[in-house]
């Protein structure tokens, strides 16, 4: 009798299997459907750089839309968002495996491995995004297609406030060109991202209905879309006012990071950084520059300069030129592999004085400054003409795993690796940096990363900040697509605020950036390189600084609402 029971249930649970199994592969995207993902994410993929197609992103999520809308169903649209994302995600950010395999050391096939959870957190919002308009496709029909704009939006903006990243939004694909970005004053990377997905959103729709009415609708929408992009255009010709008011020398020194460097040749590389301001500083006294001072804004120009290569070797690095006489002056380094400390290094600090008073300049670098408690900041230090501090500004965004741990202390190895990526204080103040007298023009200073994040850059504007200056080192990554996926978040910071951004980087792209988004005096990518541009008073406030994410905040109550709406159960199905 027992053994009756026995074979019962073990056919039992065959049973349950086999239905599970059944429910799985039911629930499994088809081949074309998975085909059609794959498609949205590399045509996404060709649109940023270092492909830079930017024209690809207006028409890249029209497969995964076509598939979405055609069989709303929840668990396969979920999967195929997943996927798109995910592979998105792992191919345009593949970069970050580099200094896992080149400074961290760990084999490339691991590595590779390694990024597979980053690339599926941000791949997550994506299968949200298609989940979602699953859902209302199902309830409300393909119209609701035209909720992918406010709805696409909406979770960029759940991906930054999440896990705290807002890397290759959508938007970020047009930032090299000026004319398509200008929604960006009013509603940030996300009005541009908006407008994207509202094109990709029209094409699908036309091509899902294929009829007289549904091309209307689309044709409409489009029309919308441009009409969107051309009325942002008249606010993006003010400029700052009046007269230059400082000159700001720019010094890409290109010092490739080495944690195998001999401590003794830190001496030889921080004089190679005065070397260099000092040659440019004379070149500007000397007369072999010249640039018109009268000019309403930044005037941008390059100085010659001889660089000397790893090997001794040096190379004249040939550029325009400028020259402002009679201005106050500031050197800019960039943020630096070198771990500069002006409070700590009494030999440093009386360099730095000696330099600013000999050279009539002041000095903005970078610098690892001690907190109260004894642990440090990722600084920038602002020393003035007469050698003395001046201002600091403490980073307020710290890169996670490589300027903090994001694990508690209990985890086992987290000290460990707090040891080996340090472990920085993060810093509260929203300093600004004054570029001369009381009537010089003041600098917003911000680090690396910290571009990524909007709500920084607008937060300097809204203080009250006249130019935008960003200290940066893109080399732990290498020469990968990682350098003009940086420069793009710069590009859409000077923008949304309607600020000049001065963009100072150790191995490039150090460049000039407009409050249009025009990205001028680039330099070459791992060679020394200087930059001088004149900086003026700028006034008014953009939408953007004054509102803030106003915009995408309405995008989000529309996407709730609508979802909400979608779960209702209809009179019908109650009955």
């Amino acid at each position: 009798m027992q053994e009756a029971v026995s074979l019962d249930a073990a056919a039992h649970r065959g049973r349950r299997l086999k239905l599970l199994a059944a429910r799985a592969w039911a629930a499994a995207p088809t081949l074309a459907e998975a085909a059609c993902a794959g498609v949205s994410a590399l045509l996404l993929l060709f649109a940023f750089p270092d492909f830079g197609v930017w024209p690809l992103a207006w028409v890249a999520f029209v497969p995964l839309l076509l598939v979405v809308a055609r069989r709303p169903r929840a668990p396969q649209s979920f999967l195929l968002g997943l996927a798109a994302g995910a592979l998105f995600f792992y191919t345009s950010c593949h970069w970050l495996t580099f200094p896992m395999i080149r400074y961290a050391e760990i084999p490339a096939p691991l590595a590779n491995l390694l990024l597979v959870p980053a690339a599926l957190a941000g791949g997550v919002f994506t299968a949200l995004f298609a989940l979602a308009l699953s859902r209302l496709c199902a309830r409300f029909g393909s119209g609701a297609l035209f909720l992918a704009a406010p709805l696409w939006a909406a979770l960029e903006w759940a991906r930054l406030g999440v896990i705290g990243q807002l890397w290759n939004a959508v938007g970020y694909s047009q930032a090299f060109e000026p004319s398509l970005i200008q929604a960006a004053r009013f509603g940030g990377v996300y009005a541009v991202g908006f407008l994207v997905l509202a094109f990709n959103a029209a094409l699908a729709y036309a091509l899902l209905k294929r009829d007289a009415r549904a091309t209307l609708v689309s044709l409409a929408a489009v029309a919308c879309v441009a009409l969107a992009t051309i009325a942002a255009q008249p606010a993006a010709t003010r400029a700052a006012t009046g007269a230059a008011g400082a000159l700001v020398v720019a010094v890409q020194p290109d010092i490739i990071p080495d944690f195998k460097r001999p401590v003794s040749d830190y001496a030889a590389l921080a004089a190679r950084h005065f070397e260099t301001s000092a040659s440019a500083l004379r070149a500007i006294d000397e007369g072999r520059a010249v640039a018109d001072v009268s000019a309403p804004d930044n005037v941008g120009a390059s100085l010659s300069n001889n660089k000397v290569g790893d090997d001794g070797a040096r190379a004249v690095v040939s550029t325009p030129q400028v020259v402002a006489p009679k201005l106050p002056r500031v050197v800019v380094w960039p943020e630096s592999p070198m771990n500069f400390s002006f409070e700590r290094d009494a030999e440093f600090r009386e360099e730095v004085a000696r330099f600013t008073r000999s050279h009539h300049t002041a000095l903005l670098f970078n610098s690892l400054e001690p907190t109260a408690e004894g642990g440090g900041y990722n600084a920038a230090v602002l020393v003035n003409e007469e050698g003395r501090l001046a201002a600091h500004y403490d980073k307020i965004r710290l890169m996670p795993f490589g300027e903090y741990v994001p694990l508690p202390r209990w985890v086992p190895g987290a000290d460990s690796l707090r040891g080996v990526v340090g472990d920085f204080t993060p810093g509260t103040g929203y300093t600004l940096m004054p570029l001369g007298g009381d009537d010089a023009p003041r600098a917003g200073v911000f680090i690396c990363l910290e571009s990524a994040y909007p709500h920084i850059t607008r937060r300097f504007a809204e203080e009250g900040a006249d130019v935008l200056i960003e200290i940066t080192n893109d080399a732990y990554q290498g020469d990968t697509a990682v350098m003009r996926q940086h420069l793009s978040n710069a590009v859409f910071r000077a923008v949304e605020t309607g600020r000049t951004l001065l963009r100072v980087t150790n191995t490039g792209i150090s460049a000039r950036i407009t409050p249009r988004g025009e990205v001028l005096d680039e330099t070459p990518r791992f060679q020394e390189a200087v930059r001088a541009w004149t900086v003026a008073r700028s006034g008014g406030k953009t939408f953007y600084v004054r509102f803030g994410d106003v915009f995408v905040a309405a995008c989000s109550f529309v996407s709730l609402f609508a979802v909400a709406l979608s779960l209702r159960r209809r009179k019908t199905d109650m009955a």
